[in-house]
């Protein structure tokens, strides 16, 4: 089995900075060759998502960079007290790394669909919260995710890009065009499909702009701001509830800025049903043509 360019990209910094340390709640599908590689300074816990996080809450105190990794739903509900209360309050640098978050649950069912994360990730005090496109955005952020001082929590995912990405700033969004019709404020895996929408989009001589945010915290509040200003539509799309995500972080900071443009909240209602991604994306409407479809009727009403 081929090593992952994210295993690749995690082994390099730990090889570099001895301060990493690598948990996991027995999730080692993206860590395979890493135990050999990284020796002591591999622990799997098993699965008990809270003892991951306190444990790595005490490695931190001790000088550690933790860097943990559990199944997405698991790791930010079941294990939320002990990130609120030992991780964010404490200002402790451990890095929060969740698997098959929003539509990557596939077919796990419910019980696996991480669509509340980055909600309850935003509640606890001091958390940034990186959302990469793909793969390649992972890789490409994270040696500055686990640099930052503060908590972050990292969906991950293995997409491949779906597009050139510009080089990475954390912190700051991706812009991609200029158009007026439409702005796409977008964070995670549908970024490609929202891409694909307005490619969709322009066949039909509407232009407009995806704002990929890359960070939901730090928000790229400048970015966002701009998109609202310059597009006749604001669309806010992410696999997650519209409750406390992305949705929720651009419309509380419009208000902040007393801008109020048209927006149209493209987020999921509840748990979907469990089926394989490209299943679940056309049953819910978020394929790329479909989102065009909605996107177009949302101008044209």
């Amino acid at each position: 089995m081929s090593t992952s360019p994210y295993e690749e990209a995690l082994a390099a910094v730990a090889m570099a900075r001895p301060e990493v340390v690598v948990l996991t709640a027995e999730n080692r599908a993206a860590l395979r060759d890493l135990p050999a590689r990284l020796g002591p300074r591999f622990i799997d816990v098993g699965i008990c998502e809270q003892t991951l996080v306190g444990a790595a809450a005490g490695l931190a105190l001790g000088g550690r960079i933790p860097v943990v990794h559990a199944l997405a739903t698991f790791l930010t509900m079941r294990a939320f007290e002990f990130i609120r209360s030992d991780v964010g309050l404490a200002g402790l640098p451990v890095k929060l790394v969740g698997s098959v978050p929003g539509f990557l649950s596939g077919a796990n069912g419910p019980t696996h669909q991480a669509i509340e994360d980055v909600g309850l990730m935003r509640l606890v005090p001091g958390v940034e919260i990186f959302c990469p496109a793909d793969e390649e955005e992972l890789v490409a952020g994270l040696p500055e995710a686990i640099a930052s001082p503060h908590p972050v929590y990292i969906r991950h995912l293995t997409a491949a890009a779906r597009y050139p990405h510009q080089p990475f700033t954390w912190g700051r969004a991706e812009v991609v065009g200029a158009g007026r019709d439409v702005a796409i404020v977008s964070a995670g895996y549908l970024v490609g499909e929202a891409w694909s929408a307005l490619e969709a989009l322009r066949e039909e001589g509407l232009q407009g702009r995806l704002v990929n945010l890359r960070t939901v915290a730090p928000l790229d509040e400048r970015a966002v701001v701009e998109a609202a200003r310059g597009a006749r539509l604001l669309v806010t799309l992410e696999d997650h509830l519209a409750t406390g995500g992305v949705h929720t972080a651009v419309v509380e900071l419009l208000s902040r800025a007393r801008v109020a443009p048209r927006v149209l909240p493209l987020a999921l209602a509840g748990p979907f049903v469990a089926a394989r991604v490209p299943d679940a994306l056309q049953r819910e409407e978020f394929t790329a043509l479909q989102l065009a479809r909605r996107i177009s009727a949302a101008i044209g009403s």
